[in-house]
C-alpha cells in the first residue's frame, strides 16, 4: 500500500532550522506534484509549500523566504527546510502526494525557548 513517512521534526529554539523529510513507498512521486501542509493546535490545516514534477515551487506567505521545498525522485522523497523558525511555525507537518491525494501521518515541529 501507499505510505508517506515524515521525519525530522522536533523541539527547536526560535531562529534555528529544521529539515523535514518525506519518503514515499508504494507509488512513485516522479511526474507528480508534492506538497507540505501544517496544522497548528486549534487551527485548520494549511498549505506550506508545493513542488511540481519540473521543480517549480510555491510557498505560503508566512514561510516564504525562510522555507525551501525540494525533491529527489531517485529516492522517492520530498524535503522541507525551514530556517529562522518562529514560535508560530509550531504545528504538525504533513507530506501530501497531491496528485494521488495520499497523506503522511505527520511530524511534530515545536518552536519554543
Amino acid at each position: 500500500q501507499v505510505q508517506l513517512v515524515e521525519s525530522g521534526g522536533g523541539l527547536v529554539q526560535p531562529g534555528e532550522s529544521l529539515r523535514l523529510s518525506c519518503v514515499v513507498s508504494g507509488t512513485t512521486i516522479t511526474n507528480y506534484i508534492m506538497g507540505w501542509y501544517r496544522q497548528a493546535p486549534g487551527k485548520q490545516r494549511e498549505s506550506v509549500a508545493h513542488i511540481t514534477s519540473g521543480g517549480l515551487t510555491n510557498y505560503n506567505g508566512a514561510v516564504k523566504g525562510r522555507a525551501t521545498i525540494s525533491r529527489d525522485n531517485s529516492k522517492n522523497a520530498v524535503y522541507l527546510q525551514i530556517d529562522n523558525l518562529k514560535p508560530e511555525d509550531t504545528a504538525v507537518y504533513y507530506c501530501h502526494h497531491v496528485s494521488l491525494d495520499y497523506w503522511g501521518q505527520g511530524t511534530q515541529v515545536t518552536v519554543s525557548k
